[in-house]
């Protein structure tokens, strides 16, 4: 199995390089930011990249951006990103396309070499290894996400928002009248737990909250 290593820390970065040869991989270029990774990538070809999500030169989701575009441009390149800290958006970024072969850790796993060899090998081997800590926020994001407490009618009321519709087109397209529908979208709106405002901005600020970037 041949590796690429993406790294700022100049200490991690060869304690990384030493685990993953003992691990029985050979590392084929070592890097220090994510467009040396990119570039590395595509020189190699590696089986796996071991990557840190936040790298120079903004130190802000550089790894996490290039390890998205490695897995889009070589999807069976296998990827293991390292964080210091748990960033869930980073972690469901990854998660949201093609699960095998990906990993997400906390650098604090990599103290443990033989757990993090066993992490190593399942990610290159198609497997997936996510820190016990990413997970536990992940499900405790989505058990709080207000659109879960939106019931099946008031979720197709709020994609057809999405989609543009006036609260006529939204009654003609469910067959409904017009003020069951008002109904719904003053219901939508309080269990989304958006800040007072004008009603037409409520409906923006509804409607960004599903499509997720609100």
């Amino acid at each position: 199995m041949r590796a690429v290593i993406a790294e700022d820390s100049v200490l991690l970065r060869v304690g990384l390089v030493k685990v993953l040869e003992a691990a029985g991989f050979e590392v084929v270029a070592e890097v220090g930011d994510a467009e040396a990774l990119l570039a590395a990538a595509e020189l190699h070809r590696p089986d796996l990249v071991v990557c840190d999500v936040r790298m120079p030169p903004a130190f802000s989701d550089e790894g996490v951006r290039a390890a998205l575009v490695i897995r889009s441009q070589w999807p069976t390149t296998a990827v293991l990103l390292l964080s210091q800290y748990v960033e869930e958006r980073y972690a469901a970024d990854l998660l949201t396309g093609d699960t095998r072969g990906v990993g997400y850790l906390l650098k604090e796993r990599v103290a443990d070499v033989e757990e993090f060899i066993d992490a190593l090998r399942r990610v290159a081997g198609g497997g997936t290894a996510l820190d016990p800590q990413v997970v536990s926020q992940l499900l405790l994001r989505r058990h709080s996400d207000p659109l879960d407490r939106l019931t099946p009618r008031e979720r197709d009321v709020l994609e057809l928002m999405a989609s543009g519709r006036s609260n006529a087109g939204i009654a003609a397209q469910l067959v409904v009248s017009e003020s069951a529908v008002a109904k719904h979208i003053n219901s939508i709106l309080a269990k989304l737990d958006l800040p007072k405002a004008d009603a037409d901005h409520r409906r923006v600020l509804a409607v960004l909250r599903f499509l997720g970037v609100g």
